[in-house]
């Protein structure tokens, strides 16, 4: 379904923004998260947007881990930026999870190969998963395109990558909401829409060497797709 643009908070000097699909979809997200990462503690987000899942699910995917556990967020607006990490600083203080939310960085996944400009703090050890939501219906396909060549490059053998979002089934919507979603979109920018899991999504994985390990059913007709590197 359509989403309601961000909204920056009451205060000029505060950053953040606000997503309010986030507030619905956090909680879902958040509880299926251990599956898609297992083991993972060094988690990549392409396109957090607000920041806002990042500060919700990454002090309690911490605080299960243990320790060690490390959230990149990342958007391709540098403008984005300042409000993702006030967003994290908030949620680690509240949280007591310092350290579990990386600076933001600039990345933006349509470049052909985006993965040099990717640099990641400290000594941690390489990306072992990666998290993407609400990205490649709302961007050109070269983005979904750079998206899968950098999980490619960048994930181990067994990384998954998960992506959350409404999807097109064989060719078909999966409710006549998101019919109305991906006309609104395409009439925004023709080179939009609600991508087809089947027939566009599911090749492009697996000419990056990714496989489609598991679907989940999200509410709002939207959907977590987790795939895996071979």
């Amino acid at each position: 379904m359509a989403q309601t643009p961000p909204k920056s908070t009451e205060s000029d000097a505060d950053p953040r923004r606000h997503a309010p699909a986030t507030l619905r979809n956090r909680d879902a997200i958040l509880a299926v998260l251990p599956q898609a990462f297992g083991s993972a503690c060094r988690i990549l987000e392409i396109a957090s947007g607000t920041g806002e899942h990042a500060a919700h699910c990454a002090p309690a995917l911490a605080k299960a881990a243990k320790g060690g556990f490390i959230w990149y967020p990342s958007d391709w607006d540098a403008a984005n930026l300042p409000g993702i990490d006030a967003h994290a600083k908030a949620a680690m203080a509240d949280s007591g999870q310092p350290g579990c939310i990386a600076p933001a960085q600039r990345i933006d996944v349509s470049q052909a190969d985006w993965t040099p400009h990717w640099t990641q703090p400290g000594q941690a050890g390489p990306i072992e998963a990666m998290f993407c939501a609400n990205m490649i219906h709302i961007a050109p396909w070269a983005a979904a395109e750079g998206l899968f060549s950098g999980a490619g490059r960048l994930l181990p053998q067994g990384g998954t990558l998960t992506l959350y979002g409404p999807y097109r089934r064989n060719g078909l919507h999966t409710a006549p909401s998101n019919a109305e979603f991906d006309a609104s979109l395409q009439s925004r920018d023709p080179s939009w829409g609600v991508r087809d899991l089947e027939g566009e999504v599911v090749p492009l994985a697996q000419r990056s060497g990714l496989s489609l390990h598991k679907i989940e059913t999200m509410p709002a007709n939207n959907l977590i797709v987790i795939f895996r590197k071979d």
